[in-house]
């Protein structure tokens, strides 16, 4: 399914190879709005790897995250092979968690570190961070999903609309002429912070505080 996608006319595969921490949104452009202007701000504001798929506005398909096969794109390949952990950004609703973000994927230490940098950068917004708060087919533990396929595997976030709607403007976060919602830049702040200040747990041999 992902060849598919990649060979439909006005999908767009972007691949920046930096850092060993990773930023992705596959699903962005038109599909989850806003996801890819997040993932790839936070990536280059802390000089970490983006992969990112644009949508257009017009495309009905939608490949679920476990079937992102690297076997099927170069591009996904040598990203998922570059980077040790990720972040992957993804858009839902459901009108009972609409101030909340939750922090999927299998690398919990990551997630809580992540979700620590987000509350301080979104206090009105909730984090959430245990796996049984989080409805199953959100909470990226499909060890096909990409966000589990690098060595030390990652977090899938997953924002409602309330994050990346610009209301004042009644338009989604830069698209047209809304500009960036305010919510949206103390989002990519967090999330870039997130990255800087993440040490892996082997890391931190000889530290002391």
């Amino acid at each position: 399914m992902l060849d598919n996608l990649l060979s439909t006319p006005g999908v767009e595969e972007i691949v920046q190879l930096r850092s060993t921490f990773g930023f992705m949104a596959f699903h962005g452009g038109g599909l989850e709005k806003v996801t890819d202007i997040v993932a790839a701000e936070a990536a280059e504001r802390s000089d970490a790897s983006y992969y990112g798929v644009l949508h257009p506005d017009d495309i009905e398909l939608h490949v679920p995250s476990k079937h992102f096969d690297p076997a099927h794109s170069p591009g996904l390949a040598s990203f998922l092979d570059h980077v040790d952990v990720v972040v992957a950004i993804h858009g839902y609703g459901r009108k009972h968690l609409r101030w909340d973000l939750l922090l999927g994927g299998t690398n919990r230490p990551l997630a809580g570190h992540v979700a620590g940098h987000l509350r301080s950068r979104l206090p009105p917004y909730r984090m959430i961070v245990e796996l049984d708060q989080i409805p199953p087919e959100l909470a990226g533990q499909h060890p096909d999903n990409p966000v589990n396929r690098v060595r030390n595997a990652g977090v899938q976030i997953e924002l409602p609309p309330l994050v990346r709607w610009y209301w004042e403007k009644w338009e989604w976060s830069d698209h047209g002429d809304a500009g960036r919602a305010p919510q949206v830049e103390a989002l990519i702040l967090g999330l870039a912070e997130s990255a800087r200040a993440w040490v892996p747990e082997g890391d931190l041999d000889g530290w002391t505080s």
